[in-house]
């Protein structure tokens, strides 16, 4: 995939998490790649859209190019710690 592949053409992503991603900023794959998975979902939530943590894993399948059902437990597991965290530090 180049920097500038589509957001729409990442497994994934449909109309209304582009829509979120947009409104935090994020236009393009390379955009998506410097935040990261978890720091986009975080952004998302701050921002006072209803997500769920199936976004997180959408998110993080978009960027290694599979299909968030395929993420073993403890790969979700670990994104939602992470993000947890970013929670955590953030309220610092």
């Amino acid at each position: 995939m180049s920097e500038q592949t589509s957001l729409y053409q990442l497994k994934n992503l449909g109309n209304t998490t582009i829509n979120w991603l947009r409104a935090i900023g994020i236009r393009d794959i390379h955009q998506l790649s410097q935040v990261g998975a978890v720091n986009a979902y975080m952004r998302i939530k701050e921002r006072g859209f209803n997500v769920s943590k199936v976004v997180l894993y959408a998110l993080h399948g978009a960027l290694n190019d599979e299909d968030w059902k395929n993420l073993s437990n403890s790969q979700k597991k670990e994104l939602l710690q992470l993000a947890e965290s970013a929670k955590t530090e953030a309220t610092d």
